[in-house]
């Protein structure tokens, strides 16, 4: 896949505290509970839970500073998103959020835009703090989502996925199902319990259904100019994005990671093959009318 050099990027929808320090929230829904899974995991195998202090995705020394100023004299077009990998960042985000724009215009609601903030090392947010290990979250107290971009080698490396843009592309637009379920008010329904059957599965699952169904789409949103910003979208790209679903699912963390056992009584995420599943049925449909996963007996 590629950008639309001509595109416009709008980097008021991102804030950059790379460099900055902090602490990084706990809770939240998304992948952070994944994170946290990793963190858990690694310490117990004496890998520790240090991401890389370069990441070949924006990278930034620990001792230095980039604001926000400095990400929109960087991040102006879809050129720039197809040479700076932070920018892609950007990229993803406008597309993700247009996308979310026109789909609640649809229904006769006003989507409320939701602030990403790049972080390295921490950040602190009104749902607590924690450490960059806890991976890209949602903060439903602040309605903004973070994420520290080393995540992404992380993924490469722990987990052995794929990786490539439409992975990137895919943990973003999962986060922001988040902030539509919040928005929508998806997210009171589910309360702290696990299991294979559980509101917090479903909640996943909706939201990789969700970022499907933005996947579809992916080619035809507009940015503000008017003009489409992705194009080129493969079926490489799509694989690529399930496959990252399949080794963050339920089972292949705790088969792979965990020890080898598989307890359903501790899914939170949802197993690999329905991560993939719902992915696929947001992507094939486009409709996220067709995310329901809580009035369904059949999550996959």
């Amino acid at each position: 896949m590629q950008f639309n050099e001509n595109a416009e990027l709008d980097t008021s929808q991102v804030t950059d505290q790379r460099g900055v320090g902090g602490r990084v929230a706990l809770g939240g829904g998304g992948l952070g509970i994944v994170g946290l899974i990793i963190y858990f995991v690694l310490s117990q195998l004496g890998g520790g839970a240090q991401l890389p202090s370069g990441s070949g995705f924006g990278d930034v020394g620990r001792d230095q500073q980039v604001d926000s100023q400095a990400i929109a004299d960087k991040c102006r077009t879809g050129a720039d998103a197809n040479r700076e990998t932070d920018c892609r960042a950007v990229a993803f985000i406008n597309s993700i959020q247009a996308f979310w724009s026109d789909q609640f215009a649809r229904s006769s609601r006003t989507y409320e835009r939701a602030q990403t903030n790049f972080f390295s090392g921490g950040v602190q947010t009104r749902c607590g703090n924690a450490t960059s290990a806890v991976g890209p979250f949602y903060c439903p107290a602040d309605g903004q989502v973070y994420i520290d971009l080393t995540f992404y080698q992380e993924l490469e490396q722990k987990f052995g996925a794929t990786g490539g843009p439409f992975v990137e592309a895919y943990i973003l637009a999962h986060e922001y199902g988040h902030h539509v379920q919040n928005l929508l008010g998806t997210s009171d329904r589910v309360g702290q319990e696990a299991g294979a059957t559980s509101g917090s599965v479903r909640l996943e699952l909706q939201a990789d259904c969700y970022a499907g169904a933005w996947a579809n789409h992916a080619q035809t949103v507009p940015t503000g100019s008017g003009r489409p910003l992705i194009t080129g979208v493969t079926q490489d790209d799509v694989n690529a994005a399930l496959d990252a679903a399949a080794r963050i699912g339920d089972d292949y963390i705790q088969s792979e990671l965990g020890g080898g056992h598989v307890d359903t009584t501790q899914f939170t995420h949802g197993s690999s093959a329905q991560r993939q599943k719902w992915y696929t049925t947001g992507y094939e449909t486009g409709d996220p009318a067709r995310c329901d996963t809580f009035d369904t007996d059949n999550l996959g």
